[in-house]
């Protein structure tokens, strides 16, 4: 631990003063004050405590307690198995428990995404694409678009604060089109790319 390699730094140092180094004797001071015992107790405490963190009793909880609430239909009706079932069907803990759910997905772990590897064969030039999901539902965009003067693509000119493009935090301007609903944009009209939009 944290302590162990003081202790033996501590050694070292006191070698060292023995030979008047210059700058040991304040390193030793530093190293021997109770400020700096206290924060590495402390910091010991604490990489202990991240080290025990509780963990689940069980990976399964949702389809346990599926389990068990079909067995307690079987089980004669004592007392505690009627509150164990009422517990088991209540609000929070029913069938499709979104609680136990979470505790699960918590308990695998699986709650970090995950990106598919990158291809071996990206040219180092590539161009970085987004692929963007936007659901209109009759609300305009809230963008427009214009051909680049040189290269002729078709880009995001402005996204206007508040719209759908906006409040989506998914497009900006600059932004080259390359497909919109699945139809190649290259060679078209602005006109024809906002008839698609």
């Amino acid at each position: 631990g944290v302590s162990h390699v003081l202790t033996l730094a501590l050694q070292e140092l006191s070698l060292l003063c023995k030979r008047d180094v210059n700058g040991v004797g304040m390193l030793y001071d530093l190293l021997r004050s109770r400020w700096l015992q206290a924060l590495l107790k402390i910091y010991e405490c604490l990489q202990h405590y991240l080290g025990k963190r509780p963990a689940p009793v069980t990976l399964q909880a949702r389809a346990l307690s599926r389990e068990v609430v079909e067995l307690l239909h079987e089980a004669p009706q004592s007392g505690e198995i009627k509150e164990l079932r009422r517990l088991l069907r209540s609000p929070h803990l029913k069938a499709s428990p979104a609680l136990l759910s979470a505790h699960d997905t918590v308990a695998q772990k699986d709650f970090e995404p995950t990106l598919p590897p990158l291809p071996d064969n990206i040219p180092e030039n590539e161009e970085a694409m987004r692929i963007v999901c936007l659901v209109k539902n009759n609300q305009p965009l809230g963008a427009t678009i214009k051909r680049h003067e040189v290269t002729g693509d078709i880009t995001v000119a402005r996204v206007i604060h508040g719209g759908l493009a906006d409040r989506s935090g998914l497009l900006y301007a600059g932004d080259k089109l390359v497909e919109v609903n699945g139809v190649p944009v290259e060679g078209l009209e602005p006109e024809q790319v906002i008839n698609i939009l």
